[in-house]
């Protein structure tokens, strides 16, 4: 059967449909898990780091006992376990949010949530404001709703708000969403000025701000910046009448195959988010939370200090050999706490161009600038993600991928 025969046989899909692509990083992952290469892309959590011991130990614990094990195995609420969402509350107050257990949801990570949030806010033509570069992921979990893309400019809020007073413009603004800490892709955090004008423009424009947290734990340096809920509370706001949206995950600081995260937002958020959850999936796996809730009652501080020391060397051994080895025209964000550092190579080299020569050639893998752009704009840029490889592994990578730089520039 020809093609065009077998085209005019498909089910007509529904227009979100086309709006659906591939994650460049997860199809990069398929071409990297080769013999040999160093691979930079994936911001994937070091196995070195899972505590394994004690997750197995919390498994046979839960399911020796029949109560329990009944319980875990068990359909669930959707709202999530109460002892984890407890643990949650306590963790959100810790950082100058105020809560109680209705202002907490459990999801499927923290992905989940961001999709939940595009349900939740957009409907087809309604835009989104998006910092440039910005979480592929959540461009993803976005574009199904059918969203315009904006540029978010935190430092020149007068130009984002100008947007939406020009006549022309009947799109609905719902959001802005931020990565605030040590952000993915560009390693950036955002100051407490850049915070409170975020704020600002929130309120300018009445929406809501999806404040997308999961690297907070992961600080090497510095001094951390409050959530910018907390901020929104400690200008005279109850956590029932915040616009901020709080999303957080435990993939980073115990283990990304448990697939846990949260939303913290007032009462009425949390019950429409809710329902979409229970639309979705019902609940998140009974049996996961439960073990997450004797984690972190037992070791969240313990497991992210180690965390820190962890990547910590990882990242101080990229920017050393970046330093010592890339060529004078490549610049690079020098990151106070995450996974990532965002590289400029400069000298108008396109990174999506010469990805294929990085990893035939040099033996090394990164994600291409553009993937990070709603717009897909060509970019010299690329991300690096330190977590996975070992430190000789990101030497020698390194020097690999800048002679392979100074040779295109």
């Amino acid at each position: 059967m020809s093609d065009a025969a077998l085209l005019a046989r498909a089910p007509r899909l529904a227009r979100r449909a086309s709006r659906m692509q591939a994650s460049e990083i997860r199809e990069l992952l398929k071409i990297i898990e080769q013999p040999g290469v160093i691979s930079f892309a994936g911001g994937i959590p070091d196995p070195a780091l899972f505590p394994v011991d004690a997750i197995r130990q919390h498994y046979s614990d839960i399911l020796s006992d029949p109560a329990s094990a009944g319980r875990a195995l068990q359909y669930s609420v959707s709202e999530g376990d109460a002892d984890l969402r407890d643990w949650i509350v306590d963790h959100m107050r810790s950082r100058g949010v105020i809560c109680d257990r209705d202002n907490i949801l459990i999801t499927s990570g923290s992905q989940q949530a961001l999709e939940f949030a595009a349900k939740l806010f957009l409907s087809p033509g309604d835009t989104a404001l998006v910092t440039a570069p910005t979480y592929l992921g959540a461009l993803q979990a976005f574009a199904a709703s059918e969203p315009v893309f904006r540029d978010l400019d935190i430092a020149d809020i007068d130009a984002t708000v100008a947007q939406f007073r020009e006549p022309a413009d009947s799109s609905d603004c719902k959001f802005a969403y931020v990565v605030p800490d040590f952000a993915n892709p560009s390693g950036e955090t955002m100051d407490l000025a850049a915070r409170r004008r975020l704020l600002d423009l929130a309120e300018t424009l009445d929406i809501a701000i999806i404040e997308d947290s999961p690297y907070a734990a992961l600080r090497y340096e510095g001094e951390p910046v409050a959530p910018i809920q907390a901020l929104d509370l400690a200008g005279g706001r109850t956590i029932d009448h915040s616009r901020v949206v709080f999303c957080g995950s435990f993939s980073k600081v115990f283990t990304p195959g448990l697939r846990l995260g949260w939303v913290c937002a007032s009462r009425d958020l949390i019950r429409r988010l809710v329902l979409i959850k229970q639309s979705s999936d019902l609940n998140a796996p009974a049996l996961n939370q439960m073990v997450v809730a004797r984690l972190t009652a037992d070791h969240f501080d313990r497991q992210a200090e180690r965390a820190q020391a962890h990547y910590r060397a990882k990242r101080d051994a990229m920017l050393e050999a970046l330093s010592r080895h890339m060529p004078a025209h490549a610049r690079w964000s020098e990151p106070e706490g995450g996974m990532f550092i965002w590289l400029t190579a400069g000298a108008g080299i396109d990174t999506a161009a010469l990805l294929p020569r990085a990893i035939e050639e040099a033996r090394v893998a990164y994600v291409p600038g553009r993937a990070f752009y709603a717009d897909g704009r060509t970019s010299d840029a690329m991300r690096l993600s330190f977590s996975l490889p070992d430190c000789a592994q990101i030497r020698a990578g390194v020097e690999r991928l800048a002679a392979l730089v100074r040779q295109a520039g």
